[in-house]
C-alpha cells in the first residue's frame, strides 16, 4: 500500500477512537455522575457558609452579653447612687432620669438584637440539618451510580486503550512527514482524510475544478481546496 492508503487504513482505526473516546465523555451514567458532584459541591459550599455565618453570630453574640452586663452594672451603679444621694434639684432628677431611660434603651435593643440572632441561629441550624439530608442522599445515590460508572467504563477504556495501540502501531508504517501532514490536518477537519466521489470532496460535500480531480487520480498529494483533507481515489 502506498502512503495514503496506508493513512486510510489508519484513519478507520482513529475513527473508531475518536467515537469511543466520544462515548465515554457523552455517557449518560457520566453525565449524572457530574451533576451528582456539582450538587455535593454546592452542597459543602452552602454547609461552609452556614457554619462560617453561625460562627459570626456566636461571636456578635458574646460581644452583645459583654454590652448588656456593662449596661446592667451602669444601672445598678446609678440606682445606688441615687440611693445614697437624693436628687439636689430637679434638673439633676432629669439627668438621672435621662441617664436611666439611655441605659434601659441601649439594654432593650442588645435583648432583641440577642433575640434575632438566636432565632436566626437556630434557623441556620435547621436549614444546615436539612443540607445535610439532601447531601447524604445525593451521596448515596452518587455512589450507586459510580460503581455502576466504573465497570462500564472500565469496558470502554479497555477498548479505547486497544485502539490507540492499534493506531500506534500503524503510525510504525506511515512515513513521519505524512504523519506529521495528518494530525495538522486533524486539527481543524476530522477525519482528515477524504475520497473523490466523481468530481466532489466527500468530507465537504464540494465540487473539484478537473484538474485537481486529475491529479488526485493520478496518485499525487492533494488537498481539498475547501476543507483542506488530503484527496484520494
Amino acid at each position: 500500500m502506498n502512503q495514503l492508503e496506508l493513512l486510510w487504513d489508519y484513519q478507520q482505526t482513529d475513527i473508531q477512537a475518536e467515537k469511543v473516546a466520544k462515548d465515554i465523555k457523552r455517557s449518560p451514567a457520566r453525565q449524572k455522575l457530574v451533576k451528582y458532584r456539582d450538587y455535593l459541591l454546592e452542597q459543602q459550599n452552602t454547609i461552609k457558609r452556614i457554619e462560617e455565618e453561625v460562627l459570626t453570630m456566636q461571636d456578635r453574640l458574646e460581644v452583645l452579653k459583654d454590652a448588656v452586663a456593662l449596661v446592667e452594672d451602669q444601672l445598678s451603679s446609678l440606682e445606688k447612687k441615687m440611693e445614697e444621694s437624693e436628687p439636689a434639684d430637679l434638673d439633676q432628677t432629669e439627668k438621672y432620669l435621662a441617664d436611666a431611660q439611655r441605659m434601659m434603651g441601649n439594654l432593650s435593643e442588645y435583648e432583641s438584637e440577642i433575640k434575632r440572632i438566636r432565632k436566626d441561629s437556630n434557623d441556620r441550624d435547621r436549614l444546615q440539618y436539612d443540607v445535610k439530608v439532601r447531601a447524604a442522599r445525593a451521596k448515596t445515590e452518587f455512589d450507586k451510580l459510580k460503581a455502576s460508572y466504573d465497570e462500564e467504563y472500565s469496558q470502554k477504556n479497555k477498548e479505547l486503550t486497544d485502539l490507540k495501540e492499534e493506531l500506534t502501531k500503524k503510525a510504525g508504517g506511515i512515513a513521519p512527514e505524512w504523519m506529521e501532514k495528518y494530525n495538522a490536518i486533524r486539527h481543524h477537519a476530522f477525519p482528515p482524510l477524504a475520497r473523490l466521489s466523481g468530481n466532489q470532496c466527500t468530507g465537504c460535500n464540494m465540487s473539484l475544478p478537473s484538474g485537481v480531480v486529475r491529479d488526485v487520480q493520478s496518485g499525487k498529494e492533494v488537498e481539498c481546496e475547501t476543507c483542506g483533507r488530503l484527496l484520494m481515489v
